[in-house]
Formats: C-alpha cells, structure tokens, sequence
C-alpha cells in the first residue's frame, strides 16, 4: 500500500499515523508537504493527519482546505481515491466539502484530552473490514473543536444510507449522551463517504497500534485499508 501524509504548518500526528501505516503494511509512507500540487505516481491512500494546521485560525481546517496539495486531494477522491482524515484531518474534509457536515468547539468549551470508546456502527469498508458492527474499541480523542455538527437532512441522509462509521459510546456499547464528551449531534464519531472510500474521525486509532502503546485498538483500521486496497 503506497501511502501519503499530507504535512500542514501545525500538523503534529504524522509521525504517529506513519508509524500505524508501517506497522500494518511494512512499507514507509511518503511525508507530503502542503505547498506539492500533485500526489506521487502510484498513490493508494492519502491521509490528513491529526494538528492544528495554520494554527486553526478562521476555523480549524480552513486554511488547509485552501492549501495547492487540496484540489489534488479532491481529484484524488473524484477518482475513487481512498482518504483518511483524522481529527483536524476529518475538518479538513469538512472544508474541502469531501464529507459533510462541519466541526465545531466542544460543549464543554474545553479542549479534551482523555481516551474515549467508539462502537462500529458500519463494518465491511476499506476502513472497518477487521471489525464487525457493535464492536466497540478504545482510542485517545484530543481536541478543542470535536463537536460533530450537520443539519437534519444531511443526518437523516447519514442514517438513512448508513454513512455513520463509528459514535462514541460506553466500553460496552451503549450510545449515551455521557459517553458523547464533546456533544457530537447523534453521538457521531466518524463518517463516510457515499462510496465508503472517504472517512473521517475525531479521536486517533493511530495511538494504539502496538502494545508498547497501551493496546492495539486502533490497528484494525490501519490492516483494513492494507487488506481492502490489496484487493482494490
């Protein structure tokens, strides 16, 4: 799996998501500064790593959304490129219009640090495959601005067509609003994209991908892109 990590000024998880992508493909993924205008030859899977590209001035992700390497990201996925993107990653996505719905301050109106528990809610994607729906695995959230937010139709359209990949929930599976610590409409964790080749998330399954780590939660998701893409 030829794998590419998009860099922003402020970006701070790329190290962590290069080392979850060589721990499940054995293969180094490219580092891709934000000023490149087009992906290498051969590009499977481009990620928008975790961080607070620019600063998160304006809101967080609008200024990466305005980056050269972006409208190659976007001919990339009108392609049917797989994307990751993964807490100011998954805004980026949201300002790019690559998934919908938008990222707002948490209702606390403090920044989270803390692990948190998802439950699967949709399997047999390139980024669920190794999981089966209800499962429920823990991950680190860290963020100011985590608070999933769309209107009623495009939420009626996520449960509607089944693009809701991961909600926050009780380590036993149960969606409650204590287990929804930054107030995410319908306790939404993660989407996808109409043709499941597009995710986005806020809490990092890059963190827990080897037991020095304290678990190997996360790793599914890294092994389902290297198995789905192998088949691709």
């Amino acid at each position: 799996m030829n794998a590419v990590i998009i860099v922003f000024p402020g970006t701070n998880r790329e190290r962590d998501m290069a080392i979850a992508l060589e721990r499940a493909s054995g293969r180094k993924p490219t580092m891709l500064f934000h000023r490149a205008d087009s992906l290498p030859a051969g590009t499977d899977l481009v990620v928008l790593p975790g961080g607070f590209s620019h600063g998160d001035y304006l809101r967080c992700g609008a200024m990466a959304a305005q980056s050269p390497i972006m409208q190659a990201v976007k001919d990339f996925a009108a392609r049917g490129g797989h994307v990751l993107g993964v807490c100011n990653g998954f805004q980026i996505l949201t300002e790019t219009g690559l998934l919908p719905g938008a990222l707002l301050r948490n209702a606390t109106l403090r920044f989270l640090s803390m692990d948190c528990h998802m439950r699967v809610e949709r399997a047999g994607t390139p980024f669920t495959a190794n999981w089966r729906q209800g499962d429920v695995f823990r991950a680190p959230m860290a963020h100011g601005d985590g608070n999933y937010f769309c209107d009623e139709e495009t939420l009626a359209r996520l449960n509607g067509e089944n693009l809701v990949a991961f909600r926050y929930a009780t380590p036993d599976g149960a969606i409650t609003p204590a287990a929804n610590r930054n107030g995410a409409r319908d306790n939404i964790a993660g989407i996808l994209s109409p043709n499941l080749r597009i995710c986005g998330l806020m809490p990092h399954p890059e963190d827990l991908v080897d037991p020095l780590m304290g678990g190997e939660d996360g790793l599914p998701m890294f092994t389902s892109l290297v198995e789905s893409l192998a088949t691709a």
